[in-house]
């Protein structure tokens, strides 16, 4: 079924090995981590419409997705996460303190939109510090920053010198806090801790709007600039 207020799904390639998946009524951006060497790629996070989009790019480069990893468990970022776990068998990973919004997503979205919704479940619960390998081509370090949701987290790849920031930290922007398990002043601490304190050069592959860099958001974002670890 189709929505008026539909974002077609846009796939826009940041490396040779990394594509950016835009999908859903929110414009969430999702990611596809590849890695030819081992033959399989992962995902970090699940717009509604995107798993489609993800198989057919696990098609295109001849790979397996074999992890689904969720920054956080809010409705727009793990709408297709059920549909993609079926259709490649890939397990499920987010923290622990967020696992809870996986079962009933419908209840716990915000607006009471007509969209269809799953529950799923997590295989496994990320913690802050895991580091996580592809092979060759991927080392993620976990790290949680609550403040958006409890078990909002963000992927630090130090040897890319990037990460992927979910709804933690935006280009100009953060991450709501009006709604349920938001704080403001605890995901303040969560981005001056665990983002602020990377060199200005990481880039910051965010879950709404445009890539950034840390220098920037240190220099520009009105919420973050002055604050310190």
């Amino acid at each position: 079924m189709m929505w008026e207020f539909w974002q077609p799904t846009e796939v826009t390639v940041l490396m040779p090995d990394l594509m950016a998946v835009e999908a859903g009524p929110a414009a969430t951006v999702g990611y596809f981590l590849l890695d030819r060497a081992a033959g399989q790629a992962w995902v970090v996070d699940v717009p509604m419409g995107s798993a489609e989009q993800y198989v057919a790019l696990a098609r295109q480069y001849g790979v397996r997705i074999s992890r689904i990893l969720l920054t956080h468990g809010h409705w727009d970022h793990i709408a297709d996460a059920a549909v993609l776990q079926r259709e490649t068998g890939a397990p499920i990973a987010i923290h622990r303190a967020d696992a809870y919004r996986l079962s009933d997503p419908v209840e716990l979205r915000l607006w009471q939109l007509p969209l269809p919704f799953e529950a799923v479940e997590a295989a496994e619960f990320l913690e802050h510090g895991q580091h996580l390998s592809s092979g060759t081509a991927w080392e993620l370090e976990v790290r949680h920053t609550p403040g958006h949701t409890e078990g909002g987290i963000c992927l630090v790849e130090h040897r890319r010198r990037c990460l992927f920031s979910g709804d933690t930290l935006f280009a100009g922007s953060i991450g709501r806090t009006d709604l349920p398990g938001g704080e403001l002043q605890q995901l303040l601490r969560s981005i001056a801790q665990q983002l602020l304190s990377l060199p200005d050069d990481f880039r910051v592959y965010p879950g709404h709007g445009p890539p950034t860099t840390i220098g920037k958001e240190r220099r520009e974002n009105p919420f973050v600039r002055g604050e310190v670890g």
